[in-house]
């Protein structure tokens, strides 16, 4: 039996929920150019990074043009997940191709988030869900819960089936996660697995692979078969990479012996608040390189107690929300994400368990 967590008063986890708010009120007071110039910088390094890789993916399979397109193709994460997020919307003078209601969408799907996700099935899973019911049973990312199948196989198969997760795990498990939790809302009921592989094949597998396998490797016909064949390989072991980049950086945000999972929902704001900070961890911060590769996904804790802030907020911030942590007496668990990623397969592959608690008071 995993012990609770310790015992915190009502009036602790309303002082932190005040000094949480406060601190947001602060950080959309300072939004301006800055935020946007920042924005547009990290895109102009993921366009670089995607020009490389088609410029070199004719010449036969090569490393350059593979970490190129992957690189590319890691940053429309990126910036999906922080601009679906809301982090732009309310920045003075946001162009509305940054906003969450344009990005992605309609017709901007394949130009600014070419990916096997759906965007607004990915928003809903993962910014109304997976943030609203985090750690919780509710929680669609959860991973000790979706891999209790894992657990019941062979140890070296748990391992093997953890490999064959980082490398496909975008068309392999999220893809058909993030639609599921999008049909359920429309349909009010569960979609069967034959209606859902449908609808994954017409609105994700197929729309992706198109674009991924199909139109870019053709873009290099006038060049001739063996320019065609080699961008098609580059593209298909880019995005293989890209699977694992992203698996690496999202995987472990909320898996690990040292983080809770919640038996129950949150008695407060307070609670809530305290529960966003007990259930992440944070990899190395600081420095927009780092960050970058890390797809800023390193500022997990600030990014639950603020989802809907601009990138460079984050940076900025983390040292406040590590001084409310401590002046709180809550856990600012923070460690690389080398190390955050071993936490995680080891949930995976049942050698460790989360910590469980009913509440957090």
């Amino acid at each position: 039996m995993q012990p609770a967590v310790e015992p915190s008063s009502d009036a602790r986890l309303a002082a932190f929920a005040r000094d949480v708010q406060a601190l947001r009120r602060e950080v959309f007071a300072s939004l301006g150019e800055d935020d946007l110039a920042h924005l547009r910088k990290i895109e102009r390094w993921g366009r670089l990074a995607t020009a490389v890789g088609l410029a070199s993916a004719w010449l036969g399979p090569n490393l350059v043009s593979i970490a190129g397109l992957s690189l590319g193709r890691s940053t429309r994460w990126l910036l999906m997940h922080h601009i679906g997020h809301r982090g732009y919307d309310a920045v003075p003078g946001v162009e509305a191709r940054y906003t969450s209601q344009s990005f992605a969408s309609g017709k901007r799907r394949f130009r600014d988030w070419p990916d096997f996700i759906e965007p607004e099935a990915w928003k809903y899973e993962h910014n109304v869900l997976h943030h609203a019911y985090t750690g919780q049973e509710l929680d669609p990312d959860l991973i000790e819960r979706n891999t209790e199948w894992v657990r019941a196989r062979p140890v070296p198969v748990r391992w093997a089936l953890l490999g064959v997760l980082a490398l496909t795990w975008r068309a392999s498990y999220y893809a058909e996660v993030t639609l599921a939790a999008r049909l359920e809302k429309e349909q009010g009921e569960k979609p069967s697995a034959r209606t859902l592989r449908r609808a994954a094949l017409r609105e994700c597998w197929l729309p992706y692979g198109s674009y991924a396998f199909g139109a870019l490797p053709l873009l290099f016909a006038p060049l001739g078969p063996f320019a065609v064949g080699s961008a098609f390989l580059n593209s298909v072991l880019a995005d293989l990479l890209t699977n694992v980049h992203t698996f690496l950086v999202v995987g472990p945000n909320h898996a690990g012996d040292d983080l809770y999972r919640f038996d129950s929902p949150p008695a407060s704001k307070g609670e809530y608040f305290a529960r966003q900070v007990l259930g992440s961890a944070n990899y190395r911060t600081g420095g927009d390189w780092n960050d970058f590769l890390h797809l800023w996904l390193n500022y997990q804790i600030e990014h639950h107690l603020l989802p809907d802030v601009p990138m460079l907020q984050y940076q900025r911030v983390a040292p406040k929300v590590r001084a409310l942590c401590a002046k709180h007496g809550l856990p600012y668990v923070q460690q690389s994400v080398w190390r955050r990623f071993g936490k995680m397969a080891q949930i995976f592959v049942g050698q460790r368990v989360m910590k469980r608690a009913a509440a957090t008071r």
